[in-house]
């Protein structure tokens, strides 16, 4: 959409300057093109009347014609209230107005008929309208019969008059003089085959629809056209990065298999087993590989890569792992070592507490090869670590990463990329994977290993604060350990650290012979391990935190998981948290504390924890529950700043938009066949103005 929708808003009709202001700060609103892709969010439905004996309580927004018999002011002062009672043949109603009553008196007229608009509300046997929306009945509008668009506005806009109406009418006169200027974006043979409506119809009937068929036809038209260009571009960037970046070719097994027949202590499930498979064929091709591995908590991601980097090992390079926090690479480097000590190989740990002269010895190590494995935090991109030949690099938890860090660690091999896994506990849907993550492979591991019991969830409230107690008395007597977890929502909140101490104090008074850990953000790192590597050893039983636990130490004995104020946590970090427990062979326990008031959104929440452990459903949920840009952080959502479709709701649109690209992109890679035209035309008109996410991942 160039040209005439890049005119500055400024210029619409019934805009002017200072309304062009507003919309440039209040909704980002600069262009013709901006406004007309600012698409209502709801309709109210106009198509018809309801009779007055029709009316249901449950009825969002209704529309009723009738006659006004009598009107009075009943009660005085603040108290005062407008009653016109309306009649239609069928029934009796209400209309109330507890505001703007002078105004309203002198328009609304005993004797005539009126049409009437808003939320039905029962008292007793009869129905009212409060504030409702009134005009007299018309030639016009006693037909009813249209759908009313709502848009997304701001309570600075409402005070300057710009309401939706006052949207509507804008995108009315806009949409008059765009008549004939909309190019069409997809080729006829995707519109033939989706039995699409084309542009202009789509436009129109996304802000006018004439029915719900009409409107029906333009979003899917709309929300098929945005994910489609997304698709296509992540596609697009897969195909090259194939092409263009050639990798390391491992196809030796050896130590791989020596690993299995004399050091490995379990067998692997058959998820494991699945993806090592996936990971090996694309570290034999020739090609750079870079795959997402997603797996729950505690479903043995590390021993997976622990064998890609056997792998690599076996073809004389060298491997990295780079975790968010000193805490998790410590957890990496305790179990990674352990296997490779027994099989002489040469690691070593690199975190910002590593004194100067031992990181001397790493950087040596690392120059002239004989440092085999290196694992750490964000020091491993420092311009002084240089390897000798890297031939693996492995990111945990890659969305705590910027991408300016994820991209200094593929740059660490002069001659050629290193192969990247990139491994994830938070399960991302589908939909979002797709999106986010769509030009990388994916794998998944969805089985957790055998002899683990899955967590039971139980959902409790403050007023079972002594049963809950009773039954953690009775847990550490057996020797289990506990984790209680208060939500610090934001460090500098004092009201919330005051909440974690009080909660601290409260649980030594309930529990006097226990020793008690805490830890919290504000901590000193050192306090912080102190505290934790006493938990960990045992010396206490009960360990208070904050959501600094969320990724960090694996506890086998701890057994159960006491998440306070659970309803001020979002889906996945419920689940993330949970994961802190059920690492032994023990049953292990979430309780889920919160008080009775609950919006219906926290009793969701709640309601799927305490139905499933399985992580892809609860993302599911909290996809739908929050939208996309909240789930991944702020860093990501950039990426989804989606016009129309919803990740949440739109799978199967998405599915389609993916597969018709990769059609399309496999037999015409750089798009020159005369039927794709339209395609690279607006390709390259979005690239113009799109910001480039695409090394995101």
């Amino acid at each position: 959409m160039s040209g005439f929708f890049d005119t500055p808003i400024e210029f619409l009709k019934g805009v002017g300057p200072q309304r062009a202001a507003l919309f440039n700060k209040q909704l980002n609103i600069f262009t013709f093109g901006d406004l007309i892709q600012h698409y209502p969010f709801r309709y109210e439905d106009r198509t018809r009347f309801y009779t007055i004996s029709e009316l249901l309580e449950e009825m969002p927004f209704v529309q009723v014609r009738g006659k006004v018999s009598k009107k009075e002011l009943i009660g005085s002062g603040f108290k005062k209230r407008l009653v016109a009672y309306l009649i239609d043949g069928t029934g009796e109603m209400e209309l109330v107005w507890f505001q703007g009553i002078k105004w309203v008196l002198e328009k609304v007229k005993p004797g005539v008929e009126y049409v009437v608009f808003g939320k039905p509300t029962k008292f007793g046997k009869r129905f009212n309208i409060a504030h409702p929306e009134l005009e007299t009945l018309t030639p016009k509008n006693e037909k009813g019969g249209f759908l009313q668009p709502v848009y997304s506005i701001t309570e600075t806009l409402r005070k300057r008059h710009l309401d939706s109406k006052a949207i509507a009418k804008l995108q009315q006169e806009l949409l008059t003089q765009a008549n004939n200027k909309f190019h069409e974006t997809l080729p006829s043979a995707i519109l033939e085959r989706f039995r699409f409506v084309d542009k202009r119809k789509a436009m129109i009937n996304i802000h006018f629809p004439e029915n719900h068929e009409s409107l029906n036809a333009a979003q899917q038209r709309l929300k098929f056209e945005e994910l489609f260009y997304i698709q296509l571009r992540l596609i697009k960037l897969k195909l090259v990065r194939k092409e263009k970046y050639k990798g390391q070719s491992f196809n030796d097994t050896a130590l791989l298999t020596r690993f299995y027949h004399d050091f490995l202590p379990f067998q692997l499930t058959g998820a494991q087993k699945k993806v090592i498979k996936e990971i090996y064929a694309d570290m034999k091709s020739g090609r750079q590989m870079n795959r997402l591995l997603q797996g729950d908590v505690g479903s043995g991601k590390t021993i997976v890569s622990f064998v890609c980097m056997l792998i690599t090992l076996s073809g004389n390079a060298q491997c990295t792992l780079m975790a968010p926090t000193e805490i998790l690479a410590q957890q990496h480097f305790k179990t990674i070592s352990r296997y490779a000590e027994q099989m002489q190989i040469t690691t070593a740990l690199l975190t910002g507490s590593v004194k100067k002269r031992e990181r001397g010895d790493i950087h040596r190590g690392l120059r002239d090869g004989s440092l085999k494995i290196l694992i750490g935090t964000h020091a491993l991109i420092e311009e002084e670590v240089q390897f000798n030949n890297l031939g693996l690099a492995i990111i945990d938890e890659q969305h705590r990463f910027g991408v300016a860090q994820r991209s200094k660690l593929w740059s660490k091999n002069k001659t050629v990329y290193p192969h990247v896994l990139v491994m994830t506990a938070t399960p991302i849907p589908r939909t979002l994977a797709m999106t986010l993550y769509g030009d990388l492979d994916v794998s998944v591991i969805d089985e957790l290993p055998a002899g683990r019991k899955p967590i039971k969830t139980i959902h409790k409230y403050d007023s079972h604060r002594l049963e809950v107690n009773g039954f953690l008395k009775q847990q550490i007597k057996t020797g289990r350990q506990v984790y209680i977890v208060y939500p610090l929502i934001d460090e500098s909140e004092k009201l919330d650290l005051k909440h974690l101490m009080d909660g601290y104090e409260s649980i030594c008074r309930a529990f006097p012979e226990e020793a008690v850990s805490i830890v919290h953000g504000k901590m000193k790192p050192d306090a912080k391990e102190y505290e934790m590597n006493r938990f960990a050893k045992g010396e206490t039983s009960i360990m208070v935190a904050t959501t600094v636990i969320e990724v960090g130490v694996d506890v086998p004995n701890a057994s159960v998981m006491v998440i306070e104020n659970a309803e001020r946590f979002g889906l996945s970090q419920l689940h993330q948290l949970r994961g802190r427990v059920g690492r032994g062979a023990e049953q292990s326990y979430c309780i889920l504390m919160t008080n009775y008031k609950l919006s219906s959104d926290s009793k969701k929440r709640i309601e799927t924890m305490v139905r499933t452990n399985n992580g892809f459903e609860i993302a599911e949920t909290d996809l739908q529950l929050r939208g996309p840009g909240d789930l991944m952080g702020t860093q990501q959502s950039g990426a989804l700043d989606l016009l129309i479709a919803d990740l949440g709701k739109d799978t199967k649109i998405l599915q389609t938009a993916r597969e018709t690209a990769l059609q399309i992109l496999e037999e015409d890679p750089d798009l020159n066949k005369a039927e794709n035209k339209l395609i690279r035309e607006q390709v390259e008109r979005m690239r113009k103005t799109m910001v480039n996410w695409s090394r995101i991942s």
